[in-house]
């Protein structure tokens, strides 16, 4: 399966770049504090799709989607300590916190789609 077809993939990698926008406002000397980490998290979230796509087995790609679950995860606690930081606006907060929910979602839906898989064997 071709990753970049792929709807999740496409959706985290808008959540990426919305990331990058986003963090382009904070102060620079979070550059190595809080800015690394939100952007780390952010890219891991699509990497871990294509990455889990060139797997050889469903259980491997489970895996690797599992991790890109819980980027999401961090990443979303951290766009919480951005909003308390005032880093981000009440709106801003809200746009990347949408975009992380309907990756979450496709994400789950993902590995649903395997572990379903696995059960048709």
């Amino acid at each position: 399966m071709e990753f970049i077809s792929l709807e999740v993939w496409k959706e985290a990698r808008k959540l990426t770049n919305l990331v990058y926008d986003k963090t382009k406002g904070f102060p620079k000397e979070e550059l190595f504090g809080l800015i690394n980490q939100i952007i780390r998290c952010a890219v891991s979230v699509p990497s871990n799709i294509a990455e889990g796509c060139g797997r050889r087995t469903s259980n491997d790609t489970i895996q690797f989607l599992h991790i890109s679950r819980g980027s999401l995860y961090e990443l979303e606690t951290q766009i919480y300590l951005s909003l308390d930081q005032n880093y981000i606006s009440e709106i801003e907060f809200a746009e990347i916190s949408d975009q992380i929910l309907l990756c979450k979602k496709l994400v789950n839906g993902f590995i649903n789609y395997y572990k379903n898989l696995n059960n048709g064997k």
